[in-house]
């Protein structure tokens, strides 16, 4: 099995370098680019398995990469931030991000955020052999594809992940910690921001009727059948 590629996009040198070198510690393999242009182009070449992209690039920025990414492939990509900032952070998840890391960081962090953003993406090829109709949306788990009145609905893994978890158990109230463990793998309680913005989402995607809020709970898709 190849190990995974990964794009680091990265304009500071030195962060690049010991990034670089920490990741391939770890058995992935790396290009790398300073800007976002090149990135974009060696996302092209390369079609990386996931992409790490700073927010602050020359020429071309971190946002706007992620989005030339998701408009022409079905890369997974984690934003890297030296800020912190709510505003910033909900830039880049709805530019299409599947996760966020905040500078510094640990370089264990980093590692496991890629694996399990990878995991996402391996999960794709699940077993169950049955189709969950929620109005016009039809969900097939086992091709895992999604369709709305008959076209079929482009998700990120992350996307497709959380409505797969949340269409597992019917009337079920899932809870902003229960889905940041079961998709993002945030047992120490993450942040919950980034469950809020992709359930906006994925909203958007597959209609605003599906998801229910349960104010004080968390969210739920009560009438599946």
């Amino acid at each position: 099995m190849t190990d995974p590629l990964i794009l680091l996009v990265e304009d500071d040198a030195v962060i690049r370098e010991a990034t670089q070198l920490n990741l391939e510690r770890n058995g992935f393999r790396v290009i790398t680019a300073s800007g976002g242009l090149t990135g974009m182009d060696l996302a092209v070449d390369a079609k990386p398995d996931i992409a790490v992209l700073d927010v602050m690039l020359p020429d071309l920025n971190g946002i706007s990469l992620c989005r030339r990414i998701r408009e022409e492939l079905s890369v997974p990509v984690i934003m890297l931030s030296a800020r912190d900032d709510p505003v910033d952070i909900v830039l880049g998840l709805e530019a299409g991000a599947d996760d966020y890391v905040t500078k510094p960081f640990d370089s264990g962090v980093l590692v496991a955020r890629i694996r399990s953003v990878l995991r996402r993406v391996e999960s794709h090829s699940g077993t169950e052999k049955d189709i969950v109709t929620l109005g016009d949306l039809e969900i097939d788990r086992e091709l895992v594809t999604v369709t709305r009145s008959g076209a079929e609905v482009a998700l990120t893994p992350t996307e497709m992940k959380l409505l797969l978890i949340m269409v597992s158990v019917p009337r079920k109230v899932w809870s902003r910690s229960e889905l940041l463990s079961d998709v993002w793998d945030y047992d120490w309680g993450g942040d919950t921001r980034i469950v809020d913005v992709h359930i906006q989402r994925l909203r958007t995607k597959i209609g605003s009727e599906q998801i229910r809020t349960v104010r004080g709970f968390g969210y739920t898709m009560d009438n599946h059948r």
